[in-house]
């Protein structure tokens, strides 16, 4: 499913499209933002990403950190990732989700919100892309 996105093959809410990597909001989020960022070839966990890709990969989840608060004005963010167990889709990706006080995110019972629309989510989508440059 990744894959297809990344092969252009699979709509998504593009955030993040770099040589390396490609972010895009997660369909189902935790909160409105929440993005999932990939690497564009396929590795499946954390374990497989070759160490030399490690250092870059989570410099753009840095990036994606910041602009959570930047632009979208959350007091911080949540960034995790799923290593098989609980991982809904066997490529390796990182979620970033912006975070506030009281916001109901209590341990592993999340509530999961919907965009209004797909005008909303395409709008979180540019903010978010815009805010990473």
């Amino acid at each position: 499913m990744f894959c297809e996105i990344v092969e252009g093959k699979r709509d998504a809410h593009v955030v993040m499209d770099a040589p390396d990597v490609v972010a895009f909001l997660d369909a189902r989020p935790l909160f409105k933002g929440h993005t999932l960022l990939i690497p564009r070839a396929h590795y499946e966990t954390l374990t497989d990403l070759p160490g030399e890709f490690l250092g870059p990969f989570f410099g753009h989840a840095q990036r994606l950190a910041g602009a959570m608060e930047s632009v979208l004005g959350a007091a911080g963010s949540f960034v995790a990732m799923n290593n098989r167990v609980s991982q809904s889709v066997p490529h390796l990706h990182v979620h970033v989700v912006p975070r506030n006080r009281k916001d109901g995110l209590r341990g592993f019972f999340w509530p999961r919100q919907k965009y209004d629309s797909d005008e909303e989510a395409a709008a979180y989508a540019a903010r978010l892309s815009e805010g990473l440059t």
